[in-house]
C-alpha cells in the first residue's frame, strides 16, 4: 500500500489511491487489511480493526493490534457495546473516554485496563439503504477524546469506500464459488450418466436426492462422488 504523502497531496488523491489499491486487492480479507492498515495512516488513531457481518454473526478478519480482537471479542461475547450498536443501529458511535462513559460500563472497563480510552465505529453500508450492514470500522486511541469532528468525518468517507469494496469483492468471491459449483455438479453428472446410463434428467435427479437425504449441499455431494467415482453412503 502506498504511504500517505505530504500535505500537498490532496484528500481525494488519496482516496483515489485508497481505491486504487483496494481493488487490487485479492479477495475479501486483503482488502479489510488494506483498509485497517489505510486508517492508520490516515486517522488520529493508535490502533484499528474491521468486524464483518455475517449470518452467524459478526466475525474480525483483520486488527492492527491484539488489543483490538480483545475490544471485539468483550462485545461478540456480551452482544453489547459500540460495536453492535454501530452495526445494529447502523450509526457512527464515538465513544470519548472509556473511563467515564456510562452506555456500556462493563466493556468500558475492560476496554480502559486494555489502555485504549476512546473509540470510534462507524457501520459499514453499502447500496441500498435497508440492506443489511456490511461490518463496522473501529478505530482506537490511547488519548482521551481522541477523535475530533474532522477524524470522524474522514472515518465515514473511508467507511463508504470500504462498504462498497468488501460489498463488491464478496459478490465476486461468491460467483467464483457458483461457477466452481456448478463445474463440480456437471462432472458429477457426467459420471452418473456414463456409469448407470442415466440422461441428464435423472442423474441431476439422483445427485439432488443423495444431497437432500445427507443434509448435504450439492456440490459438496458432487465433490466426494467425482473423488470416490461412486455415490455417498
Amino acid at each position: 500500500m502506498v504511504p500517505l504523502e505530504p500535505d500537498h497531496v490532496t484528500a481525494a488523491d488519496t482516496f483515489a489511491r485508497l481505491a486504487v489499491d483496494m481493488h487490487a486487492a485479492g479477495g475479501v480479507e486483503e482488502t479489510v487489511e488494506t483498509i485497517v492498515q489505510f486508517a492508520l495512516q490516515a486517522l488520529n488513531c493508535s490502533f484499528a480493526g474491521i468486524a464483518l457481518s455475517t449470518r452467524s454473526g459478526p466475525e474480525i478478519p483483520a486488527v492492527t493490534d491484539p488489543v483490538v480482537a480483545e475490544v471485539y471479542r468483550f462485545q461478540l461475547e456480551s452482544q453489547d457495546g459500540p460495536l453492535m450498536a454501530a452495526i445494529q443501529g447502523r450509526t457512527t458511535v464515538l465513544v470519548r473516554d472509556t473511563d467515564t462513559d456510562g452506555r456500556w460500563p462493563e466493556w468500558a472497563a475492560k476496554v480502559a485496563d486494555l489502555g485504549v480510552r476512546s473509540v470510534l465505529d462507524v457501520p459499514l453500508i453499502a447500496g441500498d439503504p435497508s440492506a443489511p450492514t456490511v461490518g463496522a470500522l473501529g478505530l482506537y486511541s490511547k488519548a482521551r477524546d481522541g477523535f475530533d469532528a474532522e477524524d470522524e468525518a474522514v472515518a465515514r468517507i473511508l467507511a463508504q469506500h470500504a462498504s462498497v469494496a468488501v460489498a463488491a469483492k464478496r459478490e465476486i468471491e461468491s460467483l467464483s464459488t457458483a461457477v466452481d459449483a456448478r463445474k463440480l455438479v456437471g462432472q458429477a453428472l457426467g459420471i452418473l450418466m456414463e456409469r448407470y446410463s442415466l440422461d441428464e434428467e435423472r442423474a441431476f435427479a439422483v445427485l439432488k436426492r443423495y444431497s437432500q437425504t445427507s443434509h448435504r449441499k450439492l456440490r459438496d455431494v458432487a465433490q466426494e462422488l467425482i473423488g470416490t467415482r461412486k455415490l455417498p453412503n
